[in-house]
């Protein structure tokens, strides 16, 4: 990107957010910080009022607004292949106010770069995974929550959780959503458990902001899914597989640890990482009668037990 392009870019950060920290422009643009301040500087003397405090960063004047930056092609379709992804992977609500997004966008889009959306809607398309159970798309209650997380409102919530059986209510304080495995995820406090907790939304049965609000700082969604992240205690799990089975794992493989492959012997040795030994034993009774399992020994004592207690119930 030349340095003209690249100052415009910078311009239409700083009008994106109240306030845009150096540091955040130097790693977009892979920059150093020195190549900051001297674009900024250019940007003053362009006549922008940009206001610069030390250690917080930079903000433009309130009222300050240039007219509407035009898209270029690359832009109008990384836009249409977003909407693609939010139609599929959020709930109505969402939707609905992505879809009134876009019109505004495609409003201020050259005729030729409308055309271009036209022709190319119908070559992106966002495919449900047929090895995962359909999503309750209209359970998310992704709006309610992202507007509890802004308003800082504690949510009354009915919840099933999958592991105990049981349903309960419960006051949470809303801390971030992410999506993983097909589904969405509430991180929360609960005040119930007074811990912090993950919830899956489509088991969420109701939820209503409270009149309450809180206070408390919470952690940021990323430090927390970093934290729980290396909290948990991971099993390497090594088998060696026939390769004529492989085409048959899908992307079932990732949702239970994959990491590696190479092969050995004329086979596949695949390399796992897993929560539970347990867990993934389900997963290797799928295909064991063309797998052999090198490590750990935990685990060939797990599928001992799992064969036996079939054996059991085999007449």
């Amino acid at each position: 990107m030349n340095r003209i392009d690249r100052v415009t870019a910078i311009l239409i950060q700083l009008q994106s957010k109240k306030v845009v920290k150096a540091k955040e422009i130097a790693d977009r643009f892979s920059i150093s910080l020195r190549t900051v301040y001297r674009d900024v500087k250019t940007l003053e003397e362009a006549g922008i009022p940009i206001i610069g405090e030390a250690g917080i960063g930079y903000s433009i004047m309130e009222g300050y607004r240039l007219p509407p930056v035009m898209f270029n092609k690359e832009e109008a379709i990384a836009f249409l292949t977003a909407e693609k992804m939010v139609e599929k992977l959020t709930d109505p609500a969402s939707r609905g106010h992505f879809q009134s997004a876009m019109f505004k966008i495609k409003a201020v889009l050259r005729s030729s770069e409308k055309d271009l959306l036209d022709d190319i809607d119908s070559h992106i398309e966002v495919l449900e995974n047929p090895y995962l159970p359909t999503q309750q798309q209209n359970q998310s209650h992704l709006q309610t929550i992202l507007k509890s997380i802004a308003g800082k409102v504690v949510l009354d919530i009915g919840y099933y959780a999958n592991q105990s059986q049981q349903y309960t209510n419960r006051e949470v304080e809303p801390v971030g959503i992410f999506f993983q495995g097909n589904y969405w995820y509430l991180v929360a406090y609960c005040r119930l458990r007074n811990d912090y907790r993950n919830f899956r939304t489509d088991r969420i049965s109701y939820i209503k902001p409270t009149s309450k609000t809180f206070n408390k700082k919470h952690p940021s969604l990323q430090s927390f899914l970093s934290k729980t992240g290396k909290e948990k205690d991971l099993f390497t799990i090594i088998i060696k597989v026939e390769k004529q089975v492989l085409p048959y794992f899908g992307e079932q493989k990732y949702y239970n640890g994959f990491v590696s492959q190479r092969e050995v012997d004329g086979k596949m040795e695949m390399t796992f990482l897993a929560a539970s030994l347990r867990g993934f034993g389900k997963f290797y009774l799928l295909f064991a009668e063309y797998a052999e399992i090198i490590s750990p020994a935990g685990l060939k004592d797990i599928i001992r037990q799992n064969i036996a207690e079939i054996s059991k119930k085999l007449p």
